[in-house]
């Protein structure tokens, strides 16, 4: 028997039932690809691993499992990585799909430049980190054991869950001028804020690279740099975005 769809409120609204369905159903969709993404993924897994194992390999890494299960648990996290990422567009859609109906259509073409910007500059920080940074990190790592007589035999898990690690710092710290524009354009920051700040930016941007970053001065330098880089960056967009708004506002002010 088919259902009879429950009209809107005489306001064009949505009851809260309604969103309530709408929210259940989005969410079974995301699911459903999550899981299908993670399948797909986990029958590639052997081939990711030899294509991350390979980086190391140019430089004489060797690698081990030192759990029965080890391997598998690393095939099985990579899988559940592939899937976020590999779905990500359709978990995007889903979730704008479900706001957009409260946001103005400015609002709506500021969301959708922001998900496309912010998507783009944590690919260009995954790149960054797969084809400048790690192949420098490893070959610094490596150069400690022909110093002295220890051999490298590195486990399988914890070589997968570094790179990750540092894949998904890069890819974050390139998300600082989407945010700084984000901000920017909210009206909570100002390019002149950001200008003043920073010397004592460059600080708090070496701290936190010590923080985030293995324990080693190569690494924070890897990733501090790009992080200046992008911080003088920001401050440009933000000056843009606030030049727009000011050029906006006078037009608006010469109609009135």
């Amino acid at each position: 028997m088919k259902r009879n769809k429950k009209p809107a409120e005489p306001d064009g609204s949505m009851s809260l039932s309604g969103h309530l369905r709408e929210l259940r159903n989005r969410i079974a969709v995301c699911v459903i690809v999550l899981v299908l993404g993670f399948l797909l993924c986990l029958s590639f897994a052997g081939r990711i691993v030899t294509a991350l194992t390979d980086l190391g390999t140019a430089y004489n890494y060797t690698y081990v499992y030192i759990a029965p299960q080890e391997l598998l648990l690393v095939y099985f996290n990579l899988a559940l990585v592939g899937a976020v990422v590999l779905c990500f567009p359709v978990l995007a859609f889903e979730t704008y799909a479900f706001c957009s109906p409260g946001l103005s259509r400015r609002e709506r073409t500021g969301v959708m430049l922001a998900l496309l910007a912010g998507t783009l500059f944590f690919l260009l920080g995954v790149a960054f980190a797969r084809f400048i940074s790690m192949p420098f990190m490893l070959r610094f790592l490596i150069g400690f054991s022909q110093e002295v007589d220890v051999s490298a035999s590195i486990s399988i898990q914890q070589y997968v869950s570094f790179l990750l690690t540092v894949f998904l710092i890069f890819g974050a710290v390139f998300e600082l001028p989407v945010i700084s524009v984000l901000l920017t354009g909210l009206g909570v920051l100002k390019a002149e804020w950001l200008a003043k700040g920073r010397r004592v930016m460059i600080v708090v941007i070496f701290i936190l690279a010590a923080i985030i970053t293995p324990p080693d001065i190569v690494s924070q330098i890897m990733v501090a740099i790009p992080m200046i880089g992008l911080y003088e960056l920001s401050i440009l967009l933000s000056r843009l975005v606030m030049k727009a708004k000011r050029q906006k506002d006078e037009q608006t002010d010469g109609q009135l």
